[in-house]
């Protein structure tokens, strides 16, 4: 629990340390008191999974365990003891319209009595691809599983295409569990993990990333005049960190510098792309070399896809050498 108090009239400016524990203990024995099935759940699964849930993260919330869902509709979730919740969170945004929309269920029931996994195309990547380029402006797409995936096959084609080791990342941003996003500005002016655990052990932080302050163009054309980043990773809006809106002019001057200095544009536009058809990068005028999207383009089915211009396109099948159909066999 995090009280923020700003209003220094606030008759709770002064409240106690105290009294805070006070009350969050009477909490803590309410949710008990109302999740008795949930916490049976999570004992039991302590014996299965690590730390008694599916994915790490599913235990990092303020309650002394997670509450167990039966049921998730629109905006409301209901938990194995019958508990019915607001969701704010939903799904981290993978939900961002509601759980289980009516023709998001009719589209999967479709297509599942139609085959799941086949590693073949169908008629409606076409479609979808013709809807993605008319809305973000971007001709050629791909699809992937996870935002963190797109992300990965992006930047393997910057450092393939420009030759270049590192990507330039906003200090505290979010685009998955990449290991060049992990690093941020230490208090020391160094790069340090945010977290307590390295996932790409033997590999100095320095070597993958470049990380500056959103907003601060001074630093990122500092850091992009070295000329070994093959790509700027930024989200429109930094959405990790509370909601941080770009400076008047900033993402002109982000796009100027990138050109200038060679490196590719992306943006991820996985959190902000409710905001409108064409996401902010449409609705702002943005003109990314590379666009990626993931968590609520497919309703919450893990899917994600990554958008780029047609130089790009012309430059990975030069290098990668990708046949078309008109090619001989």
């Amino acid at each position: 629990m995090v009280i923020l108090i700003t209003d220094v009239k606030s008759p709770y400016r002064n409240i106690s340390d105290d009294k805070l524990k006070q009350l969050w203990q009477k909490e803590s024995e309410l949710f008990k008191k109302k999740t008795p099935h949930s916490s049976h759940t999570f004992c039991e699964a302590q014996e299965i999974m690590l730390n008694g849930v599916p994915m790490p993260w599913m235990g990092d919330w303020g309650t002394p365990y997670p509450v167990f869902v039966d049921q998730a509709t629109g905006n409301r979730i209901i938990d194995i003891d019958g508990n019915e919740y607001i969701d704010f969170c939903l799904g981290d945004t993978g939900a961002m319209f509601g759980h289980s929309p009516d023709p998001v269920i009719k589209a999967v029931k479709d297509q599942i009595c139609n085959g799941i996994t086949t590693m073949l195309p169908t008629k409606d990547s076409l479609f979808i691809g013709r809807e993605l380029a008319k809305r973000f402006g971007l001709p050629f797409w791909q699809f992937a599983m996870t935002a963190t995936e797109a992300n990965r096959y992006v930047i393997r084609n910057c450092r393939a295409l420009t030759g270049r080791p590192k990507i330039l990342v906003m200090n505290e941003c979010y685009h998955g569990s990449l290991d060049e996003s992990l690093p941020h500005i230490g208090k020391n002016g160094n790069l340090e993990l945010r977290t307590n655990y390295d996932t790409n052990p033997g590999v100095p932080k320095e070597a993958l990333t470049r990380v500056v302050e959103f907003n601060d163009v001074e630093a990122l054309e500092r850091e992009l005049a070295y000329k070994d980043v093959a790509c700027v990773l930024a989200e429109p809006i930094m959405t990790n960190c509370g909601m941080v809106l770009p400076a008047p002019g900033y993402h002109d001057k982000l796009r100027e510098l990138c050109t200038r200095y060679g490196s590719y544009l992306i943006i991820d536009e996985t959190h902000t792309f409710s905001n409108g058809p064409g996401g902010y990068t449409a609705a702002f005028g943005l003109q990314p070399d590379f666009i990626t999207l993931g968590k609520s383009i497919a309703g919450g089915i893990p899917v994600a896809v990554y958008g780029f211009t047609s130089v790009i396109a012309a430059a990975i099948n030069a290098n990668y050498g990708q046949k078309s159909a008109s090619d001989p066999m």
